[in-house]
């Protein structure tokens, strides 16, 4: 994959070299994008060039000014950005595409969002054809790729057990990848610090990768520790790099961060090793979601992996097994220490409302409780998310500083980073403390992210590829959700297009529902 930075630089030049020739048909053309300072999504600086859309590609680039379609909706984009829609590669958005809600994934769309990826932490659908059959039948709001998930693949042949896959049971869930790859998947994704995932060996999940490998797939992987959790996060980042090595496969390391207090630091390790491996030959990338705060639910971040094996029921009965109570107390303590303490969890989504905006400690004191015991009563009560402030700042910074990093969401609700992430890296990290220029920026959520991907009409302006265009204000583009206000679209998109149809028109929604399927681009 890192060959891909050079074949990129040269692909700019040749998309400059084009742009003055390439004139659309007068009588097809819909739409032109004029007076816009154009960033093509190739890493190359920006350009007064005018776009025109034929349908749902774009089918003609030429020098500013010159009117050339006279027949098309003309739009203005003086003072204006113009760039490929953004890619986001690692999402938790299905549910939003399979609904009947007219307004989907406008909190993507708002930040210029116009593809995303499901299937990623090793969850997700293992057959893609009834996921995609299963959308809104009027639309989806955004386009979106699958991976397939390890976690499903594992669940669906073995559910939870907690114990290494059997022959027999490893080549059914490679009948099933091959089949969803087939079917058009990016690839694999794995969630090896989650359950099911948690329980697989190396050699499992390498042999899926040969498989992903074999359709010039990806492997996306939730490492199997990004803290001090279990095997460390640089053993865990050694593991995926070994699979990448051994399977032949582009390694995509998902929400890379260094979690908890006690690896705080260690971006610097990681980075050495990651660069390292790629001077090898191994093809690395990551994805970076720009926030301290990381979200899962509760029993995610600090509940031991081996009391949640088998079945829900199996795991509340280990709940409450007086004989359990101890180890399963302290595992939880030392699991809450390694985020921060129970002041760092911060509570986003519950079945009690009364108690989100409350950190752990605030709940426990207000119980009178410890907040351990907390902890299990939230777990008993139903589905509990929190936010844990886990990060730190110069880690965030070090690891956005890397050509192999590209931007993310991990989007889910009761954290700001599902309506604002794309903004927040904006003006937190280009306009406010300036780690990165406009340009990296752009590249880094659009053309980068689509060749990592294999998303083969996506993330340029270029003649031909699909016409997913973002027009915004570069001085109004900003964030408006926070920890407290989770669920606000952002602001300073004047213009969105998902595959030639206007879904933000002057900043409003226009209720088009444009989104496709995107397949792996094929060998």
């Amino acid at each position: 994959m890192n060959k891909l930075f050079t074949g990129l630089a040269a692909l700019s030049v040749i998309v400059f070299l084009s742009c003055f020739s390439a004139y659309a048909d007068i009588q097809k053309v819909d739409f032109v994008i004029h007076s816009g300072l154009l960033f093509d999504g190739t890493d190359s600086p920006g350009k007064k060039l005018d776009i025109a859309i034929c349908g749902e590609e774009i089918c003609g680039i030429s020098q500013t000014g010159e009117n050339a379609y006279p027949l098309a909706t003309r739009i203005d984009a003086s003072g204006l950005i113009v760039s490929p829609g953004f890619i986001d590669p690692h999402t938790h958005s299905l549910n939003e595409l399979v609904s009947q809600d007219k307004h989907q994934n406008l909190n993507y769309l708002f930040q210029g969002v116009t593809t995303v990826v499901n299937g990623n932490d090793g969850a997700g659908p293992v057959d893609l054809q009834s996921s995609i059959s299963a959308f809104n039948p009027s639309g989806i709001g955004t386009n979106t790729a699958f991976l397939v998930g390890h976690g499903s693949l594992r669940q669906q042949v073995m559910g939870k057990a907690k114990r290494h896959a059997t022959a027999s049971e490893l080549e059914q869930m490679k009948v099933l990848l091959h089949a969803a790859m087939q079917q058009g998947a990016l690839g694999l994704s794995s969630g090896l610090y989650y359950v099911p995932g948690s329980f697989a060996a190396t050699e499992e999940v390498l042999e899926l990768a040969k498989v992903a490998a074999s359709f010039n797939g990806v492997y996306d992987t939730h490492l199997r520790d990004e803290g001090t959790f279990n095997i460390g996060f640089l053993a865990a980042l050694d593991e995926a790099i070994d699979i990448a090595r051994k399977a032949k496969i582009h390694l995509h390391l998902a929400h890379i961060k260094a979690l908890g207090v006690d690896v705080w630091g260690q971006s610097a390790a990681a980075i050495e090793k990651i660069n390292s491996a790629i001077a090898e030959g191994v093809s690395i990338s990551a994805d970076q979601y720009p926030w301290q705060a990381s979200g899962t639910n509760i029993r995610s971040a600090v509940m031991p992996k081996w009391a949640m094996a088998d079945s829900e029921s199996a795991f509340m009965k280990r709940l409450d097994n007086p004989s359990l109570k101890a180890r399963i107390q302290n595992e939880i303590k030392e699991n809450i220490r390694r985020r921060g303490g129970p002041a760092a969890l911060l509570i986003t989504s519950a079945k009690d409302e009364a108690i989100v905006g409350l950190t752990l400690e605030q709940f426990s004191n207000q119980r009178n409780e410890s907040y351990v015991n907390t902890v299990i009563y939230l777990v008993k009560s139903g589905r509990t998310r929190v936010a844990s402030f886990n990060m730190d700042q110069q880690d965030i910074i070090a690891f956005m500083k890397q050509p192999w990093v590209v931007t993310s969401s991990d989007g889910t609700n009761g954290h700001p980073r599902k309506y604002a992430s794309f903004p927040q890296k904006y003006q937190e990290y280009v306009v406010n403390l300036k780690v990165l220029d406009l340009q990296r920026f752009i590249y880094s959520s659009t053309g980068q992210t689509a060749n990592i991907l294999g998303l083969g009409d996506r993330g340029l302006i270029k003649v031909g590829m699909k016409a997913d265009i973002l027009i915004f204000d570069p001085d109004k583009y900003r964030a408006q959700a926070n920890f407290k206000n989770w669920n606000r679209l952002s602001k300073g998109v004047n213009h969105l297009f998902v595959n030639g149809q206007q879904v933000i028109i002057n900043g409003d929604y226009s209720g088009a529902l444009a989104g496709q399927f995107v397949p792996r681009k094929q060998k």
